[in-house]
């Protein structure tokens, strides 16, 4: 643990004394779009050579441009030597190419999604959504931008010309282990990178200049701002424009939340700033803070937290150099921005109430954390929602520590936070929201429209990701037959272990005599179709492939259905 401690240290001193220019990741314009996930090395700091996961390259991925109402065809081409996924975080898709923990994609295969583009201009993201390992493939370095472009956003005079009045910003922390490799599991996350770059520079031009900003880490809130406290107009949110720019000088940004900034560079021609994250103004019971926790008890329980100079600090994350003006630059910001109207409170249909807590101690701020009681289970299904329903759910964190909640398929619009209506700045689209400790609660409003699948589920989770791969996450299913669905429920009358099965060896038992059974990959395709001349209680299946499956069991009278999982 020394070691670890002093490689983590040095590094960080390291990366505040040698400076590298900001790598800028390639777009990918057009319908169609090729994504090869694969292993590579990464020198993050001079003379240590890194194991990095990336798309299209040995880290993170390319930023993907698409328009909105265009038809999106994307070849994923796994080459890593893990089973995966790919999740459009934040578009609005439906589950099928959603890419969940159910749509695996095994080693040497391909996933072909395609989908027709739904969602209004703004900033979203792709990265791994395997259960139980999405912290490892985001934290190796699989991760990426999505720009949504559409009419509106084309009225106003933004900056839009990609990598030069326009820059996407993926901001994360990692730690390192005593030889130089990412260390996934630790609070050691002391290295500071923008966009896979350490102790970054970049030249901006005196103008207005759009920065489409990502908190990529695992777990680390950030509040982010300039280091002569200037002001900066948020543009946008997750999931679109804003009705008008807000006016800031710091923003907190949580785990998997967006930002579209503009900052007016005009009259600093040759002035040099810096784009900081203030953790010292972060308070008790968030992650970054110096006190992560709050309530009795929760001080020192994460360990190697307090060592982690990040915490409760002021650090950078990008040295700006302002330099000439570009050929057509824009020089000022526009008043009102995006038409929309609101879903309000009274237009809902249904209302869900999420609870989280800690297992074991109320103070516990390691997990595993706990929606309503239950931990993530992949043949449960939680929630089943009417297509086209407007719903209220109410988050109520009793936890110690704030959790960053994020649900698939649909926008939301904040209601309140600890019973006080969102500020101007969280008062458009957002996928992500982060819900404070202490018993506070958090309510938003959704439609469920356009999509839905009787089988394939969406997730709901916190951003966390160490907190989601612990199971803090659950599912939900859009559905125009509700009843045909249960929550909540893992029939008794038919058990399958193990389940996730290593060796694809499965043992069935049946209360009621089976028939016979079918299994269907997760995108539908039956594989496996078994009829018994003598109806049976038990029976063994064997699976050759790694994989998420459905297993449908036949009796005389029913069918049952269960996910079952292959992990070689």
């Amino acid at each position: 643990m020394k070691k670890l401690i002093l490689l983590c240290t040095t590094l960080f001193y390291l990366s505040s004394h040698a400076q590298n220019a900001l790598n800028i990741p390639p777009s990918l314009t057009g319908g169609s779009f090729t994504l090869t996930l694969d292993e590579g090395t990464t020198q993050f700091y001079s003379g240590v050579t890194t194991n990095t996961m990336g798309a299209n390259g040995s880290l993170l991925g390319p930023t993907l441009i698409m328009d909105k109402g265009s038809n999106v065809s994307i070849t994923v081409d796994n080459q890593l030597a893990d089973t995966t996924t790919i999740h459009w975080h934040g578009l609005h898709v439906s589950p099928e190419n959603d890419g969940g923990p159910h749509t695996v994609i095994l080693p040497n295969t391909t996933w072909y999604p395609s989908f027709t583009v739904l969602d209004k201009a703004g900033t979203y993201w792709y990265h791994p959504h395997l259960h139980m390992k999405t912290n490892l493939h985001v934290s190796k370095g699989i991760a990426g931008m999505i720009l949504v472009r559409d009419t509106e956003e084309a009225g106003l005079n933004l900056p839009m010309t990609y990598g030069v009045d326009e820059f996407p910003l993926v901001l994360q922390t990692k730690g390192f282990d005593a030889t130089g490799q990412i260390e996934v599991e630790t609070n050691l996350d002391t290295s500071v990178m923008v966009n896979g770059t350490v102790d970054a520079y970049v030249d901006f031009p005196a103008q207005v200049v759009r920065l489409r900003v990502l908190n990529g880490s695992s777990q680390r809130v950030m509040e982010i701002g300039f280091s002569d406290n200037r002001n900066f107009s948020l543009i946008g949110t997750d999931g679109g424009l804003l009705a008008a720019p807000v006016t800031l000088n710091r923003y907190t940004i949580a785990p998997g939340q967006r930002a579209d900034i503009l900052l007016d560079l005009t009259s600093d021609l040759g002035n040099n700033i810096q784009l900081m994250s203030y953790g010292s103004e972060i308070p008790s019971g968030y992650y970054g803070a110096a006190q992560p926790g709050m309530g009795p008890g929760a001080t020192s329980s994460l360990v190697n937290y307090t060592s982690n100079p990040l915490n409760g600090g002021d650090y950078q994350l990008l040295d700006i150099t302002v330099v000439a003006q570009t050929g057509s630059p824009v020089t000022s910001i526009p008043s009102t921005l995006a038409t929309f109207t609101p879903l309000t409170e009274g237009s809902e249909q249904a209302t869900r109430s999420l609870t989280f807590t800690a297992s074991g101690a109320m103070n516990n701020l390691n997990g595993p954390f706990l929606i309503n009681g239950l931990s993530m289970d992949l043949n449960v299904i939680n929630y089943t929602i009417p297509l086209d329903n407007i719903e209220i759910w109410s988050l109520t964190n009793q936890t110690p520590i704030a959790h960053p909640f994020h649900i698939h398929d649909v926008q939301f619009f904040i209601l309140d936070i600890g019973g006080t209506p969102p500020p101007p700045e969280l008062q458009g689209y957002n996928d992500v929201v982060l819900v404070p400790a202490g018993m506070t609660t958090v309510r938003f409003i959704a439609q469920f429209n356009d999509h839905e699948n009787d089988t394939l589920p969406y997730m709901y989770h916190c951003h966390m990701l160490p907190h989601e791969d612990m199971g803090m996450m659950g599912q939900f299913i859009v559905t125009s037959n509700p009843a045909n669905i249960n929550e909540n429920e893992v029939s008794e009358e038919f058990l399958v272990y193990p389940n996730p099965s290593n060796n694809g060896s499965f043992q069935i038992n049946s209360a009621v005599l089976a028939n016979g059974y079918s299994v269907y990959t997760s995108e539908g395709k039956l594989i496996k179709d078994v009829s018994f001349n003598d109806p049976t209680s038990s029976f063994e299946l064997i699976i050759q492939n790694e994989g998420v499956y459905i297993l449908e069991m036949r009796s005389i009278d029913s069918v049952l259905r269960k996910m079952i999982v292959v992990q070689f």
